[in-house]
């Protein structure tokens, strides 16, 4: 069995090491009789998806450069949240490896309970998934009942147009408001702002509209 050490503390600053969790996972691994290929070890925050040694071992797991991925406790592999951790898991599995903490024996994909564990797992990550889902339903229809001030829901996104070409449409073209609007595909009032904007025209923006 080809076995990797992922190991984690979150400062810094050197009052923190890894050695503890180091020993005892070699400890392990040799009573098993397991080859230790590689060690990653991060200092780091857990809640953070771009560690480098934690990327660095995804992608040695995804070209099946080790078979096992040992940790000290689970909240040393991950601290994004639970859906993130077992997405993890999932994605390990994908590869072919299989994962164990020290600390937490059922955390264990590789012993005689597997098949109820990768169970476990799908099961808590699907319903993450949904509670995430309904979150999200919730808030777009919060949005929709309440809107804003002006009438449109939270979180329209602002319309994109490249405001420098209101003035050429104008200065240079002298097309209308609602010619330059229809090209534009945004609001007659849009152009308007954008050109006084733009423009620095200090006319007020009735005498332009009107």
């Amino acid at each position: 069995m080809r076995v990797a050490l992922y190991l984690r503390v979150s400062t810094r600053d050197g009052r923190q090491d890894a050695e503890n969790q180091r020993l005892h996972l070699r400890q392990f691994a040799e009573a098993q009789a397991w080859e230790i290929v590689r060690e990653y070890e991060d200092h780091d925050t857990g809640g953070r998806s771009d560690r480098t040694e934690f990327q660095a071992m995804l992608q040695d797991a995804a070209a099946r450069k080790f078979d096992l991925l040992m940790f000290w406790a689970l909240d040393r592999f991950s601290r994004e949240g639970t859906l993130a951790t077992l997405k993890y898991l999932e994605l390990l599995e994908s590869y072919c490896v299989r994962w164990r903490s020290f600390t937490e024996p059922w955390i264990d994909s590789a012993g005689p309970f597997r098949d109820v564990v990768i169970s476990l797992i799908a099961t808590l990550a699907k319903q993450e998934r949904m509670r995430l889902s309904e979150r999200v339903k919730a808030g777009l229809d919060r949005a929709r009942t309440k809107g804003t001030r002006t009438g449109r829901p939270i979180g329209r996104p602002r319309r994109v147009f490249r405001r420098d070409e209101v003035l050429r449409l104008r200065d240079e073209e002298g097309l209308s408001w609602p010619e330059i609007a229809r090209r534009m595909g945004v609001s007659q009032g849009t152009v308007v702002r954008a050109y006084r904007s733009l423009s620095g025209s200090t006319v007020p923006f009735q005498n332009l509209v009107a």
